[in-house]
Order: structure tokens, then sequence, then C-alpha cells
């Protein structure tokens, strides 16, 4: 028998069916009802109609795997959707406002009117009506709303317009991350971005956000601006009334600002009204509480910004740079805004010494034309305790472009003399290179006359062209024998130059810089020095007599004595005092320049004021000052002329500065100073 080809396999070696996997039995159990939820059209063992109509099962899916889909894209949309890093620049930037040291607005700079407020310093019941106008179940919900948006979808499919039905989350993306843009995209990314948002902020930092980007009409973003642009005042002293109303321009400022016209005043009214009512049925306020806000709060009419140009630029100027160096602000930061600067400017002290320039610029622009074109006016009012409390910087200052209070342009000539007599009352002098310095009284006596040579212990003093120095007097007036005291008193010239040789011309420099005068002003340590040759602002002289005025105590000058961001405390160094001398020195200076002002104004103070001043001039007739103090006030100001148009060299003031008894310079102190007391 033959033998079969090909390879043999026993009984043992048969393989067995292989077992159906899970999925395969799940497939198997679900193939049923796939078929049946499978369209097949026409459906068989149907007639008419219903041929053609899907089969409930068939719907049910259909709605089903609807859902699913929705559902997984939701899930994928969300966890694609990133909140942005980088905010709208509206939304980060601030202004920067400005108070006079009374604390009513003074200033303001920025592009943008808005101030952040911490939530904790808004009132909870201006809170409460923002709620009740603009989503009440804020604090509960998961950042969007459902219902907002079908009614955004509806209104995009319909009319374009996706209004309404947002949450404040999402207002507030919208404020800070999006654009303003109406389409179905915005409103489904900024769906998401709330939803993700609400994950990670807390409900207060959201509403925080949000009230202080939100816009209100009048140019203001932010409640604490607008409450400033409604009320007048800051938004920690709104009642639950004013609230209301703020909440309603949320709907729309340009509708419901009741100033504008009379159909947005019953707009207005209206919303205040409902928006009361809410808080009343959101647990808000009592009825009780209702019951007392029965007139509409009307706010105040619309202003223009706080003023800028003229003098306020000139304030906002010096508090921009002392707030920048005490508060050890970058130009960076200071210009995204949110400061309150609080100045120490005198809104009343501002207004005379502006108004009794002005009146000074006419009156030479009346009397001399010519030479008044080219006439520049500076002055500072300074206390002794070193507040700026009045400048006088130019005309406009837009105009000009510099500050004239504070420029260094023109010589102190003879009101300079108080430092020298100072350095020799405080240090003595010293007639030989050897011993011990000679103290020095105001009733010590020196040569009063015109041309007096200027000695050293050695001899006379040579310049530098081989000619003896000499000092003279105004008009070339000789006075023979004079105390000191008489001397500064009556504006001698001549007994100061060998004064400050006597005392040391690094005495009399080191009395005047620590009396408030800058190093940088002083100029050459020669004879000349004394008689006024430096150069300081009209600030920098108000604030060194004022040391005179405080018993030899100085402060620097300072015009910002408190500065906040978005109500937080901004640290600032602060100047502290320092002895410029001796209380008995500087109480010796003050009766001398008390002398020197009874001596050219008899009868322009009361003869229990306590009023120290003096003229200063220069012997080639380039400028022109007066400096004195009273009331713990010190005054500096300063006239010159200068045709900028051809160079920056002084001019001869050629009488612009009116007579030595009753000069320009003086008429401009009293008039700031006034009353004197």
């Amino acid at each position: 028998m033959a033998k079969a080809s090909g390879p043999q396999r026993g009984r043992g070696s048969r393989r067995k069916p292989a077992e159906p996997s899970k999925l395969s039995r799940l497939t198997a159990r679900l193939a049923p009802f796939a078929r049946r939820l499978k369209p097949a059209y026409p459906r068989p063992g149907r007639t008419g109609l219903r041929r053609w109509l899907p089969s409930w099962r068939q719907w049910l899916g259909a709605v089903a795997l609807s859902i699913g889909l929705s559902g997984t894209l939701l899930v994928i949309a969300y966890a694609a959707t990133d909140i942005p890093k980088n905010l709208n620049t509206y939304a980060t930037q601030q202004d920067n406002v400005y108070f006079w040291s009374d604390g009513t607005p003074m200033a303001r700079t920025g592009w943008v009117r808005r101030q952040d407020m911490p939530l904790k310093d808004i009132p909870v019941d201006v809170r409460s009506a923002v709620l009740a106008a603009e989503n009440e179940s804020f604090y509960s919900d998961p950042g969007i709303s459902a219902k907002g948006l079908a009614r955004a979808l509806v209104k995009t499919v319909g009319q374009g317009d996706t209004q309404g039905g947002s949450t404040i989350t999402q207002q507030y993306v919208k404020n800070v991350y999006l654009t303003q843009n109406r389409s179905l995209t915005r409103k489904f990314t900024e769906a998401m971005i709330a939803l993700k948002l609400d994950n990670r902020m807390s409900k207060d930092d959201i509403l925080e956000g949000y009230l202080n980007t939100s816009w209100f009409g009048r140019g203001t973003y932010g409640l604490q601006r607008a409450s400033q642009a409604y009320y007048g005042k800051d938004v920690s002293h709104l009642d639950a009334s004013e609230g209301a109303f703020l909440a309603s321009l949320l709907k729309g400022a340009g509708l419901y600002d009741p100033t504008l016209s009379k159909a947005n005043h019953k707009r207005a009214e209206e919303r205040w009204s409902w928006i009361l009512d809410r808080m009343v049925d959101y647990g808000k306020i009592s009825a009780a509480q209702r019951a007392k806000y029965t007139k509409f709060p009307e706010p105040i009419k619309q202003t223009g910004s706080y003023d800028t140009g003229k003098q306020s630029d000139y304030l906002v100027e010096l508090a921009t740079q002392y707030a920048k160096k005490a508060g050890h602000i970058s130009d960076r930061d200071f210009d995204l805004g949110g400061y309150q600067i609080y100045t120490t400017f005198d809104r009343k002290r501002e207004a005379a010494l502006t108004d009794t320039v002005t009146k000074a610029r006419k009156a030479a622009k009346k009397a001399d034309p010519g030479n008044a074109k080219a006439a520049h006016y500076g002055a500072a009012s300074i206390a002794d305790d070193g507040r700026i409390l009045a400048v006088y910087g130019g005309p406009d200052h837009r105009e000009q472009g510099y500050n004239e209070s504070n420029a260094t342009t023109v010589p102190a000539g003879s009101a300079f003399l108080p430092f020298v007599y100072a350095a020799a009352l405080e240090n003595g002098v010293h007639k030989t290179r050897e011993g011990a310095a000679t103290p020095v009284t105001p009733e010590t006596l020196y040569d009063g006359n015109d041309g007096v040579p200027v000695s050293t212990p050695e001899g006379p003093y040579w310049d530098r062209s081989g000619k003896k120095v000499a000092a003279h007097n105004e008009g070339n007036k000789n006075y023979g024998r004079i105390t000191l005291r008489t001397a500064l008193a009556s504006n001698v010239n001549t007994p100061f130059m060998q004064l400050g040789m006597d005392a040391g011309l690094d005495k009399v420099r080191s009395t005047a810089e620590a009396s408030g005068l800058l190093s940088s002003s002083i100029g050459p340590q020669v004879p000349g020095m004394s008689l006024g040759t430096a150069t300081p602002s009209a600030i920098r002289m108000a604030s060194a007599y004022a040391t005179f005025d405080a018993d030899g105590k100085h402060y620097e000058p300072y015009s910002v004595h408190r500065l906040t961001r978005n109500g937080s405390k901004v640290r600032l160094d602060m100047p502290a005092p320092h002895r410029a001398m001796r209380a008995e020195v500087a109480r010796q200076v003050t009766e001398a320049l008390s002398d020197s002002f009874r001596t050219g104004h008899p009868g322009a103070a009361p003869v229990t004021a306590k009023v120290a001043g003096k003229r200063g001039a220069t012997l080639d007739d380039k400028a022109a000052w007066y400096v004195g103090s009273n009331d713990s006030v010190s005054t500096a100001v300063v006239l010159y002329r200068i045709d900028l148009t051809k160079s920056l060299e002084p001019l001869p003031l050629k009488g612009i500065a009116g007579a030595p008894v009753a000069d320009v310079p003086y008429g401009i102190w009293s008039g700031a100073m006034s009353p004197l007391r």
C-alpha cells in the first residue's frame, strides 16, 4: 500500500480554534443594534411617508452622537485655550493723578483715565449694585452663562449682534484679553477663557479686575475714575444710590449719562430705580434702606480734564521729578501709571503768586513793550520745613518748556550777602595766617566806602591781570565805617567782600551750601563770590532764606508729601533736617533782614509782624531779586532779561525792574506773601 506523500500530522498536533477577543464579542453583541440604527431608505416594511422618516432609535442615536461630539470638541477647545499673557494696553495703563495740598485734584497725566482701586476700598453696597445690575449669580456661576451664550448665538445668527448674556467674568475677559468686536468666534473664545479663568482666579480678584477696567463714559475706565468724574469724590465715599447709578452706566455710558439729554436722564433714572429694587430682591439691602433712596443722585456736569498747561504743568514737572527720585520709581514704571501724587502745593498761594506775576508782566509790556518782550520772571514760596508751596515757572509751559523757578540763570547779586554775614558770625574771621579766629558780632565795624581794595594777610589781593581787586557799592556811594548789621540792612557791598576774605571763602561756600544753595551754582571761589556771583534758582534762594527763619535748621525742598499706587502706600525718602548754623547766628541774620525790610518798606507790615526780606541787585543791572520770609514761609522772586532768539546771555534790565524802593520783584513778593502779619 503506497504511503501518503507530504507531512504527516498526528491527532495530537491538531490546533484548537482561537477564542474570540473581548472586542469581537462586544462588536457581535452591538451588531444587531447597529443594524437597527443604520438607516435604510426607503425603510422596508413601511409605506408612504413613514418609509422616509428615521425611526426613534435612529433619532436618539443621532442626538447622542451630536452631544458626544460637541462635548468632545468643547473639552478639546477648553484644553487648547490658554489665558493670554499679554493684557490689552488699555487694561493695564493708567493715568497718574496729582492733588493739591488740601487733597483736591490738581492735574493728571497719561492717555488713559483709569485708576485701580483695591476691592476692599470699594463699598460693599456699590459692589452689590454692580452685581444686581450685571450678574447676581456671579459668586456661584462657573464663569459663563449657558442661557446668555444661547441668546448671543441667536442674535449672532439672526442679527449679527452678540450683545447681552455675558457674565462679569466674561466681560472682564473681554476687557483685558480680547477685542470689542462682535463675532461668534470672539464670543466662543471669551467663554473658554472665562471658564479657565474662573478655575484659576478667586471671584474677588475677578470682580476687582472687572470694576477697575470697565468703561464708564466721560473718558474714564474703572469705578475710581468714574466716581471722580460723576461725583467728584473717591469711590470709597459712594453710597448705594450713587453706586446704583454708576452700575447703570455699564449697560452703555452713552445712553445713561443723564447730563447728555432728557432721554438719557429718563433711562438712567429708570435703570437706577430698577437696580435698587434688584438689590432688595437680591438681599443686599433691606426694603427700609431702599425706601431712603427716593431722589435720583444727580451727577455733576461733565468738566474738562484737570488744568494742564500754564502753571500746573510746572507743578506736575516738579512733583514728578521728586516722586520718581524719592520713591525710587523708574521712568517705565511711572509711565505705566496708577500713582496718586499728593503734592505740597498750596492752591491759594499758587493762585496769588501767579496772579501777581501776571499783573507785573502785563504792566511791563504796557509801559515798555520792547524791553519787556525779553523779560523773564521766576518765583517760589517754601515753608520752613521744606514744603514747596507755590512756584511761578513762566508763561504757558507748553510754549516755554522750562521752569523759571528752577533755573540757575542769573547771579544772586546782593541777595547773597546774608550767607557771607552768617559765615562770619558762625566761624569768626582771621586777619593773620596764624592764631585763632576772632569773633564777629553784628556791631563789628567795617569800611563801607566805595572802591576799597580787598586785602589778605599778606597785602592787597591782585587779579590775574595784575590789578588790585576792589569792591563797589550801588551808585558808588561811600558809607564810611559801618556795622555789619547796618551794612546788610542798607545793601552796602564793600564790607562783605572783605568780610568774605576774612572769614574764608571756603567757609562762605560751605555756609551757603548748608543753607540750601547747590554747590554747582556757586561758581569760582574768588573775592567776587561774596557779592553774589552764584546763580541759584528761585526755589533754592527761598529754601536758603527759610533756613534763617527756621533758627538755622535746613530742610531740603520737596514737593510731594505722600505717594500711593492704586491705593497702596509707596515709601518716600523724606528730607531730614540738618543744622546749617547755630540758632543764635540765624536769629542775628534774620534781625538784619528785618531791618532791611523795615528800612526799605516802612509801614508795609504791622509792627508786630515778623517780616524779614532783602532786595538783590547786580552792579551790571542784569538781575533783580527780592527774597524774604514771613509767617514761616519764604519767597524768592527774580527778574531778568534774555532774548532767547539771539543768545543765552542776560541783558541789562533797562528800568523794567522798577526803582529800588518800589521795585517789581518786591511788588510780586508782597503780593504773594499778603497779608503780612
